[in-house]
């Protein structure tokens, strides 16, 4: 019976690591959440940058943006061409409809529009890159401001985690409740 209760507590172990480990994990996210969102916005609230606000992207992560490929494009820039909406010499280009940009280091990446005007108009995105340790989980507060930080997004503390990961970190915590219930 003592080999039966070293068993369930190594595999419990094991399970529970696998559960903690998993808060790293890379996501594809739809830019603005929604195929039509790479537009001019109508409106301040539907401005990009203000959905890039509300979440947390870590290096791993991808954007994905869906767009009409004969009337627009997407433009990786400097924060010099962001802040002038300069078109002239991004530092990467795309115009396939479906782009997906790995976000690849941690830091602040510029896209704006490659139609004429529309970067003056609002079309433009701002995203910060966290590393993943630094994502705010149901075990981890959320990191300090840092001076790195862009001052258009006001304090990185207030963007709060998805649902999805709010949820993971239940079912973590869960998870870990009825292992400890077992050992006992």
């Amino acid at each position: 019976m003592a080999g039966v209760g070293r068993s369930l507590a190594a595999c419990s172990v094991v399970v529970l690591l696998f559960l903690l480990l998993g808060f790293s994990e890379a996501r594809d996210l739809l830019v603005g959440g929604r195929t039509d969102a790479w537009k001019i916005p109508s409106s301040q609230s539907e401005s990009l940058t203000q959905w890039a606000q509300r979440l947390r992207f870590v290096v791993g992560d991808s954007l994905l943006w869906k767009y009409d490929s004969q009337k627009d494009s997407v433009l990786e820039v400097t924060k010099d061409a962001y802040d002038s909406c300069n078109t002239t010499s991004p530092i990467q280009e795309y115009k396939d409809d479906n782009t997906k940009v790995k976000l690849d280091r941690p830091g602040p990446f510029y896209f704006i529009s490659g139609a004429e005007g529309h970067c003056g108009k609002g079309q433009k995105l701002i995203v910060v890159v966290i590393t993943p340790r630094h994502r705010q989980t149901a075990f981890s507060p959320a990191p300090s401001p840092s001076s790195s930080y862009p001052a258009e997004f006001g304090s990185p503390a207030v963007a709060p985690t998805s649902s999805a990961e709010t949820l993971r970190g239940g079912a973590k915590i869960m998870a870990l409740g009825v292992l400890l219930w077992g050992l006992f």
